[in-house]
């Protein structure tokens, strides 16, 4: 395991995600990441996935277009906005849906701020499964600590890699820290803004829907 994290914290993490319903795994590098998710998703199912950087690293597209799926592919070549928002609507009633997270607390609850919303609605409600793979970066003492983390990193890096024109892509941190404000309405007032849906995950109806796979190595924003 990486030295970032001690075995008694990641333990912590891994037992509050249970009493919260949610099934939780840990392995150490991205070869068994993908290897455990795709013990979970049966062969000529449907899959879909949020935008995910983690899961670009892991590998897991090859996986994924490898045949034994039906995937719902946002990211296909010659896909037409069109295309792009029916893929998000036909999402909600997919078998399974891949994403990460921007974080994940100590006790226990995941921590997610999404532009579109298509991420976080399938988290709540909608897909039969939902498999969320995260490195262990992603891991935060609270929520307070999580929304910094989105502030500071998650946010900043991900205007940056979508080319959107905002404070934090710029200056690397949301303008709302030096203004020392921590509403959700805070911040910039850009209309390349990717945050605007703020969804915590926390106690689970149904202990079988939601799987969390944490990943002993840094992976993502």
């Amino acid at each position: 395991m990486a030295d970032i994290i001690s075995k008694e914290r990641l333990e912590k993490v891994l037992k509050a995600l249970e009493k919260n319903n949610i099934k939780a795994f840990y392995v150490e590098n991205r070869c068994k990441a993908v290897e455990l998710a795709s013990s979970f998703i049966e062969k000529g199912s449907v899959v879909s996935f949020g935008g995910s950087v983690t899961l670009s690293e892991i590998g897991i597209f090859d996986l994924l277009k490898s045949g034994d799926y039906t995937l719902l592919d946002r990211n296909a070549e010659g896909n037409t906005p069109e295309d792009i928002q029916k893929i998000y609507r036909d999402s909600f009633n997919a078998d399974t849906y891949l994403c990460s997270s921007n974080a994940i607390t100590e006790n226990g609850e995941l921590y997610n701020v999404d532009g579109l919303a298509n991420r976080v609605t399938a988290l709540t409600f909608g897909p039969k499964q939902v498999i969320v793979i995260a490195g262990i970066n992603k891991i935060v003492k609270d929520l307070e600590e999580a929304a910094l983390r989105v502030k500071t990193i998650a946010a900043p890096k991900n205007c940056v890699r979508l080319n959107k024109d905002t404070y934090c892509a710029k200056c690397g941190h949301c303008v709302a820290i030096e203004e020392g404000k921590k509403g959700m309405t805070d911040g910039c007032n850009s209309k390349d803004r990717i945050c605007r849906n703020f969804v915590v995950t926390a106690k689970q109806q149904n202990p079988e829907r939601m799987k969390v796979i944490i990943v002993g190595e840094e992976l993502g924003y």
